[in-house]
């Protein structure tokens, strides 16, 4: 391969080359988060609208309104600038990957991306309202809430960020029987360890540890799980099923 004849100055100047896309990336993508901080902020509160209760977000010193924006940034450069570093990783160590390999590298791109999206579209739209009502209900009408900018945006934004992560629970499964790690047969009897460990990761990363929220999250992983080992022993039965279908065609 034409990568095997690079120079080990050649090959620190294609990783130099390749921190900088990455380093840009995530330059452009936090101006951009910063430039429509505002109008991303009314986008995290509309899940709390949609659960009927109106937000007033408040700020207590003179450098907190820079740093809600700049926070609100740095979010947003994680979503947009990911795929970018991603890519850019699996395609400085492509080189010296098989052609299957690289297929399967580039295929996994795209699936982690799309489960984080779809993690965080079910965070912002089921678990978001759910949670934020549940826990405002807790004041009963006896006291009222003073709400402050950067703490909501961190709630919100580390729920959907962990939400997304959760969500690669199938790429994971997939992964580990693939490399034959592990059997979707032990899996599924080891369910009870799953769950505990499900428990455990949505306690992690649920920001305010409420049991409601922790479900909300701890239930589609489980359900995705059990998904993932199904579709797991079904594609590892296909693979069977075309292997012995190849070799009766060379014994014939």
């Amino acid at each position: 391969m034409a990568d095997q004849k690079m120079t080990f100055i050649e090959h620190l100047e294609e990783l130099r080359r390749r921190i900088i896309v990455m380093f840009l990336s995530l330059v452009v993508a936090v101006g951009v988060g910063f430039v429509f901080s505002w109008d991303i902020l009314a986008f995290l509160k509309e899940p709390a609208n949609r659960a009927g209760i109106p937000l007033n977000l408040y700020y207590q010193t003179v450098l907190e309104p820079f740093m809600v924006r700049f926070k609100i940034a740095m979010y947003v450069a994680l979503v947009i600038a990911l795929p970018v570093i991603i890519y850019e990783i699996i395609a400085y160590i492509a080189p010296a990957l098989r052609k299957k390999e690289k297929r399967f590298m580039f295929a996994a791109l795209f699936f982690i991306i799309f489960f984080f999206l779809v993690g965080v579209a079910f965070c912002y739209v089921y678990i978001l309202p759910v949670g934020i009502k549940w826990l405002t209900d807790q004041s009963g009408g006896v006291i009222s809430p003073v709400l402050m900018a950067g703490q909501y945006v961190s709630f919100v934004a580390l729920l959907m960020v962990g939400i997304g992560i959760s969500f690669e629970t199938p790429l994971v499964v997939w992964l580990v029987v693939r490399l034959g790690i592990v059997t979707p047969q032990r899996l599924h009897k080891n369910w009870r360890f799953a769950v505990i460990i499900i428990l455990a990761f949505a306690a992690l990363i649920t920001p305010d540890w409420n049991p409601v929220t922790m479900l909300l999250v701890a239930a589609p992983m489980f359900v995705l799980y059990e998904g993932s080992i199904l579709f797991a022993m079904l594609g590892k039965r296909g693979a069977k099923m075309r292997a012995e279908a190849v070799e009766a065609e060379v014994e014939e």
